[in-house]
């Protein structure tokens, strides 16, 4: 009976020290889960019981706090997530704007006529001839023309002839050649007039500029106003290539400043030009502003409606920059995941400034020496949301900040 007490109060014994070790080990404040499948949560060691790995364990008291999320080493090397310290640096905002090329106005003239008459031989018949200043033109016939040459050898006669007679006849003479010089007959030609002392009925007309021909206005046997335009010459020698900008843009643009136009039928020529011209007034429907940059035509190589893009860069500035990646956007805003701890990061609604490659800015939220998720934040944005089942910014909006 003695040994049957012994045995009892010793099993008793077992028993309770069994279920002392069982409590000590059964720590309220530690969970079990699956790096694989973070939806397992178990109270106890062991393995998980969709994929079969080793469950790890995860302190509840890290992760209660509301904005914040604690992931263990295994979730944090499987998810790729890379931090950085925000510091400051240089960055620098750059837009590209598609352009088309076009003729520079200012390098342009007209060939008119300056009197009345019919064209009797044109000496350049397709737009796109380039002319030389000085080249003939065209032949004319006009009425007009032809009886003020008249008039000129008739005046240099009665000179000759009269000479002592009361009639100034110098002052006729000199009338009648400002007459021939104001309708477009050269010095040359005047004087040739005055020596061979025949008046042909066909005057010829010479350009008074470089250029090609941009447009052909009349055709041989076709009458000419007063001052009617024969032939538009343009030179090529620079170009204009003009883009449209949105209004908002406009304050991105420095007047005077440089340009690099790209061109992607010609991907190894870029031209540096500047910008000359922002037109002063918008389009109220659309919006939409101009803006012109003149660029080089070394060699003529670029042509009038060629397709461009105009890349405008503006000012490097200091301040604080992240990779675009580890921003997360939305409706609401500008969101990034720094880390608080082992392990443990936290959502900050931040606002955003200047774009550049990859880099972005940011203006507040965050401070020099914040380490930032670079890669991996949309990871942690799911893993909160499927733990918590709400938004890590709930009821912020920076839109309306």
């Amino acid at each position: 009976m003695k040994y049957f007490f012994a045995i009892l109060i010793l099993s008793l014994l077992l028993v309770a020290c069994k279920n002392k070790k069982i409590e000590a080990s059964a720590d309220p404040d530690v969970y079990y889960t699956c790096s694989m499948d973070p939806q397992v949560k178990e109270s106890q060691p062991g393995k998980c019981p969709v994929c079969k790995m080793d469950l790890t364990p995860v302190k509840k008291s890290s992760g209660t706090v509301t904005d914040e999320i604690q992931l263990s080493p295994q979730q944090v090397q499987l998810g790729n997530i890379r931090m950085d310290t925000i510091r400051r640096g240089t960055i620098g905002d750059q837009m590209i704007l598609t352009a088309t090329l076009n003729v520079d106005q200012s390098k342009t003239n007209s060939v008119s006529a300056r009197v009345m008459g019919r064209i009797d031989k044109l000496y350049f018949k397709n737009i796109g001839d380039y002319v030389n200043n000085g080249a003939k033109m065209y032949d004319l016939y006009s009425e007009e023309l032809n009886n003020t040459k008249q008039e000129y050898l008739l005046a240099i006669e009665k000179e000759k002839t009269l000479g002592n007679s009361q009639i100034d006849f110098s002052l006729l003479v000199q009338s009648a050649k400002n007459k021939l010089l104001l309708w477009g007959m050269s010095e040359t030609q005047v004087q040739e007039l005055a020596k061979s002392k025949e008046a042909t009925p066909l005057t010829s007309f010479y350009s008074n500029a470089n250029g090609f021909i941009t447009s052909l206005d009349v055709k041989e046997g076709d009458y000419v106003p007063e001052g009617g335009t024969v032939v538009k010459l343009a030179g090529l020698s620079t170009l204009w290539a003009e883009a449209q900008i949105y209004s908002s843009q406009l304050s991105s643009i420095d007047r005077g400043g440089q340009a690099l136009v790209q061109f992607p039928d010609m991907p190894e020529k870029d031209v540096k030009g500047k910008i000359e011209f922002t037109n002063p007034e918008i389009n109220p429907d659309t919006r939409i502003n101009l803006v012109r940059v003149t660029i080089p035509n070394t060699g003529n190589q670029l042509k009038p409606g060629m397709q461009a893009y105009v890349v405008i860069k503006s000012r490097a500035i200091n301040t604080l920059s992240l990779p675009i990646d580890a921003v997360i956007r939305d409706a609401k805003g500008a969101s990034v995941w720094i880390k608080t701890g082992n392990n443990s990061f936290k959502s900050l609604m931040i606002q955003t400034g200047l774009e550049s490659n990859d880099r972005i800015e940011i203006k507040t939220g965050l401070k020099p020496g914040d380490v930032v998720v670079i890669t991996g934040a949309y990871l942690l944005q799911s893993e909160y949301i499927f733990r918590k089942g709400v938004n890590p910014m709930p009821g912020h909006d920076m839109s309306k900040m």
